[in-house]
């Protein structure tokens, strides 16, 4: 994530243009970190956002709306105080470096026109937000850094503002290209990228991948091996990137993770040949805005998601445990015949017994071939009370194997289960989807419930997966086993065809049935969209059941999405992400 001293640039000349001689109109602190600026400027209302979060620090306009703390923070308050009614006259670049300043004037409580600096650091880890006085003397900023936190530099109210160390980098503004490439060989051990980010003020590895990609030259390639023919395109290349920059032909962008443009991996404000999944847009603004609220939605996806995979790994392994414990038992008890078998025996023969004898030999008349076994005895019991002794060791053992088996099969049912719940978990896409599994496993007593709020309304009706056949039929898919019941138990008429894969963990589908019959063809796309929802998505030759959701029950007692089914026929496929996307109509 990129935000380095070019794009820092671009937003600076982005934001003048739009903000200069714009009105602050109100002032919000939504995160700990982040600050918003609603502003009048131009005939336009704005919204400013500042950002000093150690992941995601940035500044740019946004479209975005969140939802502020009902007591505002103590910062957020300073500012109103100082800024509310200001105007801002002007936006800073301080050589691009990560630090942009806004000068603002306002009036202060006794009528005088005062100026003061907004000023954002963007620095990662050590990100800041501060307010400065005309005396460059710190009023308050959102992170105090005091001399336990860094002994290099003070970031505390009343003391005087002071820029962090410089590194040790050529600004761009002041770069003598055929100076530098004549450098280049006195750094043999460095790759070239590497050399640049050292080199080069405001340069990130992005763009320092982008120059060796232009100039054909391998990246991770040392400096001492490249020829005098690269150094000379390398020249050529540098030329035009700082041609670019300091004419300000900035072409904003967004790097995706793959055609179907689900992640974003980078963004720039100088245009990457060196992807194809690559969108292109007018505002930096636009494309800072759109990257972070993609990643910030992903994070909060991924820690909604979090604490439930936590839950179901750790029940899936509770049930892998009883599993083998059963299994062990099981096989523990796997020879009780034996037991009857020899008391049996004993019963036949209590009289041919002698009394305290450890062993004795009988005949094993169940036995085709006549043969004769060795029974183990307790000297101490008479051969009536070993017989006893053998019989309820068989009840014993008896008893044990129909309640283990009663066991094994409840834990099997209850481990497909949890697997097809994480399957929906890790399939899901959205906030809403989440939270219906979570209620799904406070239901079914897997976590405990959080404290429900007055008036809380029940949600919206579920809204499963849509696609059409081919031949115009409408085929639904589950989002997660609470879906599945109402999709196959109330949503579906007993006509319907109903598909799932076969002992594997997926959604349920269904073909709605029109006037004609369901085609082969119909049959084949729906088949192919149960494979892609299950837990075999990335496999080849998938097993699908299907059949007529008359044939469908569930069990009483049953967990969510757990069904039987008969009179059911057989198709395999191989799941085809895009054919699947072809027959989506809920995009």
């Amino acid at each position: 994530m990129p935000l380095d001293g070019v794009v820092v640039k671009c937003v600076v000349n982005e934001l003048s243009d739009a903000v200069i001689g714009g009105r602050i109109e109100k002032i919000y602190q939504p995160e700990q970190d982040e600050i918003i600026i609603y502003l009048r400027s131009k005939g336009q209302n704005l919204k400013l956002l500042l950002s000093a979060n150690a992941s995601y620090p940035r500044i740019h306009l946004t479209d975005q709306t969140k939802e502020n703390p009902s007591n505002p923070p103590v910062f957020c308050m300073l500012l109103r105080k100082h800024l509310s009614g200001g105007k801002i006259t002007g936006i800073e670049f301080h050589d691009f470096e990560r630090i942009i300043s806004i000068h603002i004037e306002s009036i202060s409580e006794l009528g005088d026109i005062t100026s003061k600096k907004l000023i954002i650091e963007i620095m990662g880890k050590h990100s800041n937000i501060i307010l400065v006085n005309s005396d460059n003397i710190i009023i308050d900023c959102i992170k105090h850094v005091d001399s336990d936190i860094s002994r290099v530099r003070e970031v505390m109210p009343a003391r005087p503002y002071t820029f962090p160390p410089e590194q040790d980098k050529t600004s761009p503004r002041l770069l003598d290209v055929m100076q530098f490439i004549e450098l280049v060989k006195k750094y043999g051990s460095s790759s070239i990228s590497k050399y640049l980010l050292k080199s080069i003020k405001g340069f990130s590895p992005l763009l320092c991948e982008e120059i060796c990609f232009r100039a054909g030259i391998d990246e991770n390639a040392t400096v001492s091996s490249i020829s005098d023919d690269m150094i000379q395109r390398l020249r050529l290349v540098l030329e035009e990137i700082i041609s670019t920059i300091m004419n300000s032909q900035f072409t904003p962008c967004i790097i995706w993770n793959g055609e179907k443009r689900e992640k974003p991996l980078d963004f720039h404000a100088i245009k990457m040949s060196r992807y194809n999944t690559t969108d292109y847009f007018e505002s930096i603004s636009v494309v800072l805005d759109s990257f972070y609220t993609a990643r910030d939605n992903i994070n909060r996806l991924n820690q909604r998601k979090a604490d439930l995979v936590k839950v179901l790994n750790n029940g899936i392994a509770r049930c892998n445990k009883k599993i083998s414990i059963h299994q062990d038992k099981l096989r523990e008890v796997a020879d009780r015949e034996k037991y009857k078998l020899y008391g049996e025996l004993i019963t036949a023969n209590i009289y041919c017994i002698p009394k305290n004898s450890k062993k004795v030999t009988l005949l094993n008349y169940y036995s085709e071939n006549n043969e004769y076994i060795d029974i183990p005895l307790d000297e101490n019991l008479s051969p009536q009370d070993n017989a006893q002794r053998y019989f309820k060791k068989y009840t014993k053992a008896k008893s044990a194997f129909a309640y283990t088996q009663e066991q094994l099969k409840e834990t099997f049912n209850e481990l497909e289960y949890l697997e097809s719940v994480l399957h929906s978990l890790e399939t899901s896409d959205s906030l809403k989807d989440i939270e219906e599994i979570r209620q799904e496993l406070v239901d079914e007593g897997y976590i405990t419930s959080r404290k429900k709020k007055q008036n809380k309304k029940k949600s919206d009706t579920f809204q499963p997966h849509v696609y059409k056949s081919s031949d115009g039929n409408y085929i639904y898919v589950g989002k997660n086993n609470v879906q599945n019941d109402v999709l196959t138990l109330k949503f579906s008429s007993s006509n319907d065809i109903w598909l799932h894969t076969k002992n594997i963990p997926g959604s349920h589908v269904i073909i709605k049935k029109g006037k004609e019959n369901i085609s082969d063809r119909t049959l084949f796309e729906a088949a192919l969209l149960a494979a892609y929802h299950s837990k075999a998505r990335h496999s080849s030759h998938v097993e699908v059941d299907y059949t007529q959701v008359r044939n469908v029950k569930k069990p009483n007692g049953a967990k969510p999405g757990m069904v039987i089914y008969n009179n059911y026929k057989t198709i395999v496929v191989t799941p085809d992400e895009n054919a699947v996307n072809n027959l989506k109509i809920d995009k």
